[in-house]
């Protein structure tokens, strides 16, 4: 039996415990990040209680924060966090917050309903690069983990992977903990993917070569079929996000080769 918190009574003897691991915590590759568009407290200790252990990042989707009853909200964070899942707004929020001139009280707000970290973004506002690496570094000092995205929410907007790279650095290096590619909830039509929802290759092989190592990135990728092109792509180690709460124990089988589009990779990884 592999020590850690998978346990199957005697299961795991038939997996590939190389790429088991991944699933185990803690850990720092193989991330995953729920994209949460609106779910009770009931519906969420349900998700948690059966795929807590596969979950590492919990984003309340979009500036739905807000909306949310504020005891209800509080006591959602709080069911979330107990599971050692970073909780987190969604990047409109601070797009929202850093245009009225309102960053320092909406970190102290952010902080008062007990998430664990803010989202920077500038997926509608733009930001200067001295804005983007205070509100980085803003967050930090308010004892806040940071995590950045990079992209246009507009479909119509440019994408130079260079300067896409130059971004997620610059992120890094002000101190930003992950820096995530923009993907939208529709996964299509936006980045490295066309209307399809499939890669760009020519964009996407240009931002390959000039970002950071794949640890400090987490890939929007809420469509199954780009879930399985990455982890065929990168392995069980890359990290993904904007997954739906209702595919992260589908997700967590892809990543140990539990299903037919990643099976073959799992046993090769067997032989090796």
């Amino acid at each position: 039996m592999l020590k850690g918190t998978i346990q199957n009574n005697g299961g795991t003897q038939f997996i590939n415990k190389r790429l088991i691991q991944v699933l185990l915590k803690p850990r720092n590759r193989g991330l995953t990040m729920v994209f949460d568009k609106g779910m009770g407290l009931r519906k969420t200790r349900d998700l948690l209680e059966l795929c807590h252990r596969y979950i590492d990042f919990w984003k309340i989707g979009f500036g739905s924060s807000l909306l949310y009853e504020p005891a209800i909200l509080q006591q959602k964070i709080k069911l979330v966090n107990s599971f050692n899942i970073v909780t987190f707004p969604g990047g409109t929020l601070t797009e929202i917050a850093i245009a009225q001139g309102k960053l320092r009280s909406y970190l102290e707000w952010v902080l008062a309903q007990g998430f664990k970290a803010i989202e920077v973004s500038d997926g509608t506002i733009d930001l200067g690069v001295a804005q983007r690496e205070n509100a980085i570094k803003s967050a930090l000092k308010a004892g806040l983990t940071v995590f950045t995205e990079v992209g246009k929410k507009d479909k119509n907007a440019v994408f130079c992977p260079e300067s896409i790279a130059s971004q997620m650095f610059k992120d890094l290096e002000a101190g930003a903990s992950k820096v995530t590619v923009e993907a939208r909830e529709s996964g299509t039509g936006i980045m490295i993917f066309n209307d399809e929802g499939n890669i760009a290759q020519e964009k996407f092989t240009k931002l390959l070569a000039n970002m950071p190592a794949q640890e400090k990135i987490i890939w929007e990728t809420p469509l199954k079929k780009q879930q399985v092109t990455f982890l065929n792509m990168f392995g069980p180690e890359v990290n993904l996000g904007n997954i739906a709460p209702e595919d992260i124990l589908s997700l967590a089988s892809l990543r140990a080769g539990l299903r037919s589009d990643t099976l073959k990779q799992a046993l090769a990884k067997e032989l090796v």
